[in-house]
């Protein structure tokens, strides 16, 4: 018998930051699971890649360049993307920036940056696709939070900020609109191996440093997104909204220290 509560098959998705990484990943589960798969990027270039990889493996999966850090575009990008799947089932926000750097060196431009991109990109991103599910009375979405919402990192400091709010947001939104049908949720990755981190996971310092630390003994991985994201959209967690799911390996459990155990 086939258990359809996790099922995701039929739903039409739209994921921006979606052609790498962690989103390129999600896509993937959801497209290979029998949804209809919509994915924004800044780049044309970066996208076509992608969707042109995914459709090669039999996904359904298509693709629109999308900067959330410009309001009108995405205006144009949701409704091109009902026009183009007739509706949105599930958004997941994806979509975000970063730059390592003292807090003291930041300038607002440097701010702007991660921010413009990271929160209020994705709250009008949210705003927008939420008008649309607010009219059909239905809709689930999905914020890419991170460790950072539960103990910030040193040296991150605007995309720790973008983070707490928007875990903010997520909370805030559930309240707002779960009288809509709207489930409002967040998956909070941990340390992720992708080629924008390869290179700091390669400092034999930092991969003792998370060995010593992740109650698993490894980094993650963009495929250990997939179930909870799954979960997420899926009626598995119809109960569930407001929340925060940290899929980091155990992390967040607590601090190993460096005491000899008897």
């Amino acid at each position: 018998m086939s258990d359809q509560l996790f099922s995701v098959s039929g739903q039409h998705i739209l994921i921006t930051g979606g052609s790498r990484g962690i989103g390129r990943a999600i896509a993937e589960g959801f497209a290979a699971r029998g949804a209809k798969v919509l994915i924004c990027s800044r780049s044309q270039e970066s996208i076509d890649a992608a969707v042109n990889e995914m459709q090669e493996a039999g996904m359904s999966v298509s693709g629109m360049t999308c900067d959330v850090s410009d309001p009108e575009q995405i205006k144009s990008t949701v409704a091109a993307a009902i026009d183009q799947m007739e509706h949105i089932d599930t958004l997941i926000n994806v979509a975000g920036v970063n730059r390592r750097q003292r807090a003291e060196t930041f300038t607002a431009a440097d701010y702007d940056f991660v921010l413009d991109t990271n929160l209020r990109g994705a709250f009008l991103m949210s705003l927008e696709v939420g008008r649309h599910m607010i009219e059909r009375r239905s809709g689930t979405q999905i914020n890419i939070e991170s460790l950072n919402t539960w103990m910030p990192l040193k040296g991150v400091l605007p995309y720790a900020m973008s983070k707490f709010g928007m875990q903010g947001m997520t909370r805030g939104l559930a309240l707002e609109w779960g009288r809509h049908g709207i489930r409002v949720n967040s998956l909070a990755p941990g340390f992720v191996l992708t080629d924008l981190t390869k290179k700091l996971w390669s400092d034999p310092a930092m991969q003792a440093w998370n060995a010593a630390n992740s109650p698993l003994g490894r980094l993650g991985q963009p495929d250990d997104m997939i179930g909870t994201a799954i979960f997420l959209a899926s009626k598995a967690s119809a109960f569930m909204t407001g929340q925060t799911l940290y899929v980091d390996g155990g992390f967040s459990s607590g601090w190993s220290w460096p005491i000899p155990l008897s």
